[in-house]
């Protein structure tokens, strides 16, 4: 638990990967009831590994956020079926020109009932038909978080001029914001 402005918040973990974590970072700082989102890495077999490590493939790590969030502000289900609509759930190891297994789509739950919301949410994306191709997402147990070095953080705030940032970033925020417009930050 944490105190903030002299409230109590429970806050719970949520942890994402959908391609580069610059993009999942820019759009959930966005959302009313996220209080933190690092960037990361998890679901690899090496300690504390480096992102020249994560991206030469070898250490199992995707690229993650992982999101401190208020329930009663902004449920789970809610994180995820955000998450369903801002990468492409279909592209095995990849999004866009990002490609590699660091790049997959997944889902870490960290107790039963994440895990019970993430298949209902993805059950649920399938029978929608929203997207033409099947889901590839994994769903997977949660065991480690190891943050990104710290270049990386709020990457997309302090570096909006750089060209992945227009070009990839932006885009997907603009695009975010318009279909999300009640659930942002005031």
């Amino acid at each position: 638990m944490t105190i903030e402005n002299g409230q109590d918040k429970q806050l719970e973990s949520a942890t994402l990967g959908g391609g580069c974590f610059w993009c999942l970072e820019a759009i959930y700082d966005d959302l009313e009831g996220v209080f933190e989102v690092v960037s990361g890495y998890s679901g690899g077999h090496v300690s504390d590994p480096t992102y020249q490590q994560v991206c030469s493939g070898t250490t199992g790590h995707a690229e993650v956020v992982q999101i401190s969030f208020d329930p009663r502000v902004i449920s789970y289900r809610a994180l995820l079926e955000i998450f369903f609509t801002i990468h492409d759930p279909t592209t095995l190891n990849r999004q866009g020109n990002d490609i590699g297994s660091q790049y997959r789509s997944v889902i870490f739950y960290h107790d039963q009932s994440q895990k019970e919301i993430a298949e209902t949410v993805m059950e649920e994306v399938e029978r929608q038909d929203t997207w033409k191709k099947p889901l590839v997402t994994q769903i997977m147990p949660f065991e480690v978080f190891y943050p990104a070095e710290d270049y990386h953080q709020e990457y997309y705030s302090f570096n909006t001029q750089q060209p992945y940032c227009q070009v990839v970033i932006t885009p997907k925020i603009q695009k975010f914001r318009k279909r999300y417009v009640s659930q942002l930050k005031i």
